[in-house]
């Protein structure tokens, strides 16, 4: 044991040099800037709009509803400063906004060129795997995975030119899953996205980030509570042939629980949004959760599996099948 401490401290030295490093390097200037932020009609992306508009970037808020309400508080936003803060119609799963998103930002790019994209636009639901259609598993794979991607790839040349930041909304749900499999999994591939951009970036002076919030649904509102009469009334024969109302209530009202304990204070999260997007050494993960949060990922990527899913089953087992 002892012999692996001069490792574990040769390991552990330039991350406590690069922490030290970051403290005292001066931060990004923002004025002059451009970043294109997807999903702004609520949640995150609503409030990092606001917040780097005040800082002084020149802020493409990307809504996939102009005309509603998150919309019209950020155009109210832009009023004081015009030209700082534009909303844009932005649906990631039509390759035509995204175009039509990148002329914008090219006819109305600062002095400073375009500086960062913030792939935040996301949905969420509920349901055990055979619960959801595949339409809906090719929505959220749509949305959450492919929208993502098509932005990105969309603005990689001019985030190439400017050397700039791409900054991934992920979730500790890409670690384990608690009812919402299909959120787990578009979450798990944005992962897997990111660890390859941000490799192939590096050689550019690109950086790619990565933001892992813990359960911050009563922020984002992202996922509405859920009714477990409604999941009945959509199940397929074959589907309530194998489940109860009863499975389906606790279940429900299990998931419930969970997004009602959910905090209130989503600018934690925008608070790493921010570093990515300004620190001079941005991290490639920031995970922003709860102490038993982080436990249950600590416990997830270093036990073995059988470890991790005896915790979680214990954690639904309240109700068995007829």
């Amino acid at each position: 044991m002892w012999a692996a401490a001069p490792l574990l401290l040769l390991l552990l030295l330039p991350l406590a040099l690069a922490r030290r490093w970051r403290r005292g390097a001066a931060r990004l200037e923002p004025a002059g800037r451009a970043v294109l932020i997807t999903g702004c009609d609520s949640g995150f992306g609503h409030l990092l709009a606001l917040r780097l508009h005040r800082l002084g970037f020149t802020v493409f808020a990307g809504c996939l509803c102009p005309g509603g309400d998150g919309a019209r508080r950020l155009q109210r936003e832009a009023a004081a400063e015009p030209g700082r803060l534009r909303v844009l119609r932005l649906d990631v799963t039509r390759a035509r906004d995204v175009r039509e998103a990148k002329e914008m930002v090219l006819s109305h790019l600062p002095e400073r060129g375009f500086w960062g994209l913030v792939n935040n636009a996301g949905i969420s639901t509920f349901g055990e795997t055979g619960w959801l259609p595949m339409e809906t598993y090719e929505k959220f794979a749509d949305v959450n995975l492919l929208g993502s991607i098509r932005t990105t790839l969309e603005f990689l040349p001019l985030l190439r030119k400017y050397k700039g930041r791409i900054v991934f909304m992920s979730s500790i749900i890409a670690y384990f899953t608690l009812g919402n499999g299909i959120y787990s999994m578009t979450k798990a591939a944005i992962e897997k996205f990111c660890d390859a951009l941000r490799l192939e970036m590096k050689k550019f002076g690109v950086q790619v980030c990565i933001i892992q919030p813990g359960n911050y649904a009563r922020s984002t509102r992202i996922q509405p509570p859920v009714s477990a009469e409604e999941i009945w009334s959509e199940l397929s024969e074959e589907e309530k042939a194998v489940y109860n109302k009863e499975y389906v209530q606790e279940r429900a009202d299990f998931f419930n629980s969970i997004l009602s304990e959910g905090s209130t204070n989503g600018h934690e999260v925008v608070d790493a949004m921010v570093d990515a997007l300004t620190s001079p050494a941005p991290k490639a993960r920031y995970m922003v959760a709860k102490l038993k949060e982080k436990a249950l990922v600590f416990v997830c990527a270093l036990f073995p599996t059988v470890v991790m899913d005896s915790v979680l089953s214990y954690a639904l087992s309240k109700v068995k099948l007829a």
